[in-house]
């Protein structure tokens, strides 16, 4: 099955980085954040990835260049054989939803996989898989609960009986990317500016054509430069879920 990769926004509330690359470039232990998301989906058996480029897309391109073994044909590092990328321009200003369907002709299969260039989780996507299947819907996306980034405080009283930082929110669910797509979507996306999130994600719902599966082990996305240094901080206690697949 193939997977198609958004890494074409500009990530302005990172701009430390950003100014010079794009925000699935941004390194966590040495590795841009796309090749962790790559090597998310490859160590779990998928092998063919479209990769949507925009704001400094040729970044993208010329880091990967020095793990080209063929046409289209990398070996990245920790992965024991090699994929299929092959890198897409869609635009500087290209909305989510634009970017996906520009992407479309490569699409003709039943189904694929869709994801952000800046989340990370220990997501099992076999199961995904048979979730999406099962239902026979035209999307299912990974629901979340992202950790606080705030301390959070249980109080009785005026009395603080605990103070937690980083911990789980044990309400409500989030859009944690890992999606899977019927290739129906494309019907649902007008334009290169329409949102993916607003428009067609909200058409599917009201027709009941969109399910979520729960997700309750780690996910992160790194949208600050607070979220990068929480990641880096992962480092030092050896312990990067999503590598633990």
């Amino acid at each position: 099955m193939k997977v198609l990769i958004l890494a074409g926004g500009k990530g302005s509330r990172i701009s430390e980085y950003t100014n010079k690359i794009p925000k699935p470039m941004i390194k966590i232990k040495g590795k841009p954040i796309l090749e962790h998301i790559i090597n998310i989906y490859a160590k779990q058996s998928f092998s063919e990835f479209f990769i949507a480029t925009g704001y400094k897309g040729a970044s993208i391109n010329n880091y990967f260049k020095k793990y080209k073994i063929g046409k289209n044909l990398f070996k990245l590092r920790n992965l024991s054989k090699a994929v299929s990328i092959r890198f897409i321009y869609t635009g500087a200003n290209t909305m989510t939803g634009g970017r996906l369907k520009k992407l479309g002709k490569y699409f003709q299969d039943d189904n694929f996989m869709f994801t952000y260039g800046d989340g990370l989780g220990n997501i099992n996507l076999k199961k995904l898989l048979t979730f999406h299947k099962k239902n026979k819907r035209v999307a299912t996306v990974t629901a979340v609960r992202p950790l606080s980034r705030y301390g959070i405080l249980d109080i009785n009283g005026n009395k603080v009986r605990s103070f937690k930082e980083k911990q789980k929110l044990d309400y409500g669910w989030i859009n944690g990317g890992f999606f899977i797509f019927n290739r129906k979507i494309f019907n649902c996306i007008k334009d290169s500016q329409t949102v993916l999130e607003k428009e067609p994600l909200d058409y599917l719902s009201k027709k009941s054509q969109l399910y979520a599966i729960k997700h309750k082990g780690f996910w992160y996305s790194i949208d600050t430069l607070r979220d990068k240094k929480y990641l880096e901080s992962l480092i030092k206690t050896n312990k990067l879920p999503w590598e633990k697949l």
